[in-house]
């Protein structure tokens, strides 16, 4: 259970965010607009972790799913830790210094992850720390490096590592939650584990290869299953979004079924009210649900917009030629 408790939830008007975001501003008063003009938000309730040490990038090369032997100073990637099964264990959001690989992860998840990789460290010069206690994770709409402050870069904005003693002036006054952050993932299709994923799910159907799956790499744990369904096509399920019912008064809830005829055909994941676009979720439904069907997703309707292909594998294959 989480017991963390952000010292932004003292602000006036912070409200607490449930369930996975537990312990940071879901919002300070004004969700839409915390969308419409996003700040700085709080996700000092995320795991960070460090792998330093001169063998770190070749080993954790070996080790997850991303090509990261080569990754430069300040280079962002994200990688995956997979079950031998192919199944995905832990999502690693991360950025090299030079000296030391920065990773933050889902709430809660990082002692695990640590003792994993402490267990595959054999003879290597790696050291593998949980540095979640002094330092937290601030994302900002920006999409530069940021100074003196190591950050992960990406095309949606950066995610600053911050030491917790520093974190509410870094964050200053203009604050959005965590309830504006979700909306604009889940309008840019990104996943998260754990939350739109289960304890079957391979990174093909949600579309983690090549944003965090490289195809064209050595052996890793989990790679023959990767490998497989690539090369023959066809993930068992696929990873959709769903326009909402706009004139229903509640979201689906995590978990909630997907619905097909009175059939459950998947499951809801996470669900938001987009400034833009309304009430969206993602969802994980079977591969053989046809893409231009309706569905009732914890008794809402719902359209679906297609995000993983139903024949990914076959798909991507074709199109290299």
């Amino acid at each position: 259970m989480n017991t963390y408790r952000s010292p932004l939830l003292d602000r006036p008007g912070a409200v607490a965010a449930t369930g996975f975001d537990a312990g940071v501003p879901a919002h300070y008063g004004d969700p839409m607009r915390e969308q419409r003009v996003p700040g700085p938000v709080d996700l000092s309730h995320r795991g960070v972790v460090t792998v330093s040490g001169p063998d770190r990038l070749s080993w954790l090369h070996s080790l997850t799913s991303q090509h990261v032997e080569h990754l430069g100073p300040g280079s962002s990637t994200e990688t995956l830790v997979l079950s031998p099964q192919g199944h995905i264990e832990h999502a690693l959001y991360a950025v090299d210094d030079g000296t030391a690989f920065w990773a933050h992860v889902e709430p809660g998840t990082a002692p695990a992850l640590v003792e994993f990789l402490d267990s595959m460290r054999f003879l290597l010069r790696v050291d593998v720390a949980d540095v979640s206690d002094e330092f937290a994770v601030v994302w900002e709409p920006d999409t530069d490096q940021h100074g003196s402050y190591l950050s992960r870069v990406t095309d949606r904005g950066r995610e600053v590592f911050v030491a917790r003693s520093e974190l509410a002036r870094y964050v200053g006054d203009s604050a959005s939650g965590t309830w504006a952050h979700e909306a604009r993932r889940i309008a840019a299709h990104q996943p998260r584990l754990g939350v739109d994923t289960d304890h079957k799910t391979i990174p093909h159907e949600v579309g983690w290869i090549g944003s965090a799956v490289h195809l064209d790499k050595g052996c890793y744990r989990g790679q023959e299953t990767v490998a497989r369904v690539h090369n023959l096509g066809r993930p068992p399920r696929r990873m959709v979004m769903l326009h909402l019912d706009g004139s229903a008064e509640r979201l689906p809830a995590h978990c909630d079924p997907v619905e097909l005829d009175g059939t459950t055909v998947g499951f809801v994941g996470s669900a938001a009210r987009h400034h833009e676009l309304g009430p969206i979720a993602l969802a994980l439904v079977k591969r053989t649900v046809p893409v231009d069907v309706d569905l009732l997703a914890g008794g809402v309707a719902a359209a679906q917009q297609v995000v993983v292909d139903p024949d990914v594998g076959l798909h991507v294959r074709a199109n290299r030629g």
